[in-house]
């Protein structure tokens, strides 16, 4: 995209962001418009299913909507408006399952496990992302959170830890339980695959 279209595409954003805090119904719908799959997609990686991520969503939007008064035009909307929808759904996550964040539904698993069957793949590459993403998504809300907080988001252990409300030692256990998870998760799916 050359700096004339970014203009145009920056300028018209503008103009739907001075709608909204005019509360301008039809602005509003435009944003909406415009970031809603951007949106269910970030969201979806936190949720259990489909209803609890457009939860998320609507939920992204109505604090959107009451904070945009606060977004300067300073650095990238785009950031701003991800970090607004990854908190939504961190803090529905905290209030909706406060005993998963503190202990994973599998925190009896053994993080420690060398058993050949939780060795990484060797070729990342190779790795399916409709399979990796469905593998993400079944991982208990505990592990997900930390998951994506952390890989995805690049959050340190630290942030996440006080988003969660839980300790940092329990946001790097999370992690690596998420990680044995999902490459026991890819193996099994890798397997039937090629069966």
């Amino acid at each position: 995209m050359n700096s004339k279209s970014q203009h145009k595409d920056s300028e018209i954003l503008k103009s739907i962001i001075e709608g909204c805090l005019r509360q301008d119904r039809k602005s509003q719908f435009k944003l909406y418009e415009k970031y809603y799959s951007k949106m269910i997609g970030i969201c979806f990686r936190y949720a259990r299913d489909r209803d609890e991520a457009e939860e998320f969503v609507q939920r992204g939007f109505i604090k959107l909507y009451k904070n945009l008064s606060k977004y300067e035009f300073k650095g990238s909307f785009d950031g701003w408006i991800r970090r607004i929808f990854v908190n939504t759904a961190i803090d529905q996550i905290r209030k909706n399952k406060k005993d998963h964040l503190l202990l994973g539904e599998d925190a009896h698993l053994d993080v420690f496990n060398k058993d050949k069957d939780y060795e990484p793949f060797e070729n990342h590459e190779e790795l399916d992302p409709k399979i990796v993403m469905e593998a993400i998504a079944k991982l208990s809300p505990a592990y997900k959170a930390v998951f994506n907080l952390f890989v995805i988001e690049d959050y340190a252990h630290k942030e996440i830890a006080e988003m969660l409300g839980v300790s940092i030692g329990t946001s790097k256990s999370n992690l690596a339980k998420a990680k044995q998870k999902l490459r026991m998760y890819l193996k099994e799916a890798y397997n039937r695959t090629y069966e």
